[in-house]
């Protein structure tokens, strides 16, 4: 169990990244980057999620085969690992990988909140994108234990900078290289973070439209209310039909908004594709357009 009662600063160059106890009983615990939140996650409990989006992620994966089955599972973006707990939770001995570009702050991070004993979530340390650019045929591992991104029944993209994600990491060409590494029938699961009139994630669902036969969007707030907040947006892809579309009861209540078929086609609203030539950043949290 973790040695510390409230608050420890995790190394991380200049930055400010720490994790804090939230709650003693249940061991939950905040891992933050210059005072961003970047994951929450209960060790008495992995299976207990803090937000909504961690919670559509993890109800796609729970549809993706029959409870407790093992699933190969990549991670582009560690964080404190809320979601590879809670697939070792709920599906044990499931092989994980996961691609995180901060060693320091990752090492840190699983010295103060250890992953439970019999786990398989192996981690390559290095650039996203540069990993994916790598031939699929290679071996690409950083030693014996850690699997070969190929064959991914779930790839979770959550690659945030603070509060941004790169526009080398949010392109048509990267998705591309994502879904290269899918199963035929994988599930992508982007998680985004944007707000009316949604610009960035429009692109992003025209985007991964290019690349995959079936795409659904899902927020907790209206897609076309022009005085909504700001907040995550999940848009999950695949070429097999989406369980979010196909059983939307999974979600459970309240549900969530969900866009597709025609639905996504009019929201999308000719948002042109982003590449590698045109792409954008994600939007700063802090545009007064949000407050």
């Amino acid at each position: 169990m973790p040695l510390f009662s409230r608050s420890r600063r995790l190394p991380f160059g200049g930055r400010d990244a720490r994790i804090t106890l939230l709650d003693k009983r249940t061991l939950r615990y905040e891992l933050s980057v210059d005072d961003i939140p970047q994951s929450v996650v209960s060790l008495a409990d992995p299976r207990s999620l803090e937000y909504p989006y961690i919670r559509h992620i993890a109800r796609v994966i729970d549809a993706e085969a029959p409870a407790g089955e093992e699933l190969f599972v990549v991670h582009l973006g560690a964080g404190a690992l809320t979601l590879p707990r809670y697939v070792q939770a709920t599906r044990p001995g499931s092989p994980q990988l996961v691609v995180e570009f901060e060693p320091e702050l990752f090492t840190g991070m699983l010295e103060a909140l250890p992953l439970p004993e019999g786990h398989r979530v192996e981690v390559r340390f290095g650039d996203a994108r540069a990993v994916a650019d790598e031939p699929i045929d290679e071996a690409a591992t950083t030693g014996a234990d850690v699997p070969a991104w190929r064959d991914a029944k779930v790839t979770v993209v959550d690659l945030w900078d603070a509060a941004v994600i790169h526009r080398r990491v949010a392109s048509l060409e990267f998705y591309r290289r994502v879904a290269a590494r899918s199963a035929d029938d994988g599930v992508i699961a982007v998680n985004l973070l944007d707000g009316s009139p949604f610009d960035y994630s429009r692109r992003q669902a025209a985007t991964l439209r290019a690349v995959f036969a079936h795409v659904a969007v899902v927020l907790d707030f209206d897609p076309v209310d022009d005085e909504g907040p700001l907040g995550n947006v999940v848009v999950f892809a695949s070429d097999a039909p989406l369980a979010a579309v196909t059983h939307p009861q999974l979600f459970g209540a309240p549900a969530p908004e969900q866009l597709h078929g025609d639905a996504l086609t009019a929201w999308i609203d000719g948002a042109t594709i982003m590449t590698d030539a045109d792409g954008e950043d994600s939007p700063d949290p802090d545009d007064p357009r949000w407050d």
